[in-house]
């Protein structure tokens, strides 16, 4: 897995460097500003970006954007953010084009390597990792402005994994059920929120991912 690591702060960076190669990953470039960024996903062509939101010179939303601009350019460009903190406009920005790739991970889940790597992983095969404080964020909001279909504590569970982009079998282990049971739970959630099933991974979680961000 080839990668273009973006993080303005070195001990992190060099962090993430070692943590990744020790995980078979190649880094093909650690750069900590956008235009670094901009210019190391345009030349090298990796298989997934891992960016830092805010990067120099302005500090804001800047690697983000760049990595978004890099995926215009390079449609399905698989991108993975970082954040301090949870900030919804930056989990509706990377949905946005519907498709999968994507991940958004406060820096806290940095410190369990498998789970992140786990993740960088999914990302960069073309699936969707959501941190679980985004998602929380969401059903929160999501179940405040409208009733979530009906759905039993059970079946929230699920769709909450679910959204994460936890498969059926990860989904069954940590809920300790069958993947029958999942199976099950999946379609009553889908039949409740009154969403098209289907039989891909990430379709479904996007589908449920944009189902929560509605206004």
């Amino acid at each position: 897995m080839r990668i273009v690591l973006a993080e303005d702060l070195f001990l992190l960076r060099d962090g993430l460097v070692r943590m990744l190669e020790a995980f078979d990953c190649e880094i093909l470039a650690a750069v900590e500003s956008g235009p670094e960024l901009s210019e190391a996903l345009a030349e090298l062509e990796p298989d997934v970006a891992v960016v830092d939101v805010r990067l120099p010179p302005s500090h804001t939303d800047e690697g983000l954007q760049c990595a978004l601009a890099a995926r215009r350019a390079r449609p399905g460009l698989p991108v993975l953010v970082l954040s301090q903190h949870v900030e919804q406009l930056y989990a509706r920005e990377l949905l946005a084009d519907g498709h999968g790739g994507v991940g958004y991970l406060l820096k806290d889940r940095v410190f369990d390597a498998a789970q992140f790597v786990d993740a960088v992983r999914r990302v960069a095969a073309g699936g969707t990792a959501m941190d679980p404080q985004v998602i929380s964020q969401l059903l929160t909001r999501r179940s405040r402005d409208r009733p979530l279909g009906g759905l039993t504590p059970r079946e929230r569970d699920v769709m909450e994994l679910m959204a994460q982009g936890r498969s059926n079998t990860a989904i069954a282990t940590q809920l300790v059920v069958t993947e029958r049971a999942v199976a099950k739970h999946t379609s009553n959630i889908f039949a409740k929120l009154g969403l098209p099933v289907s039989d891909d991974d990430n379709r479904r979680v996007l589908a449920v991912l944009a189902y929560l961000d509605r206004g």
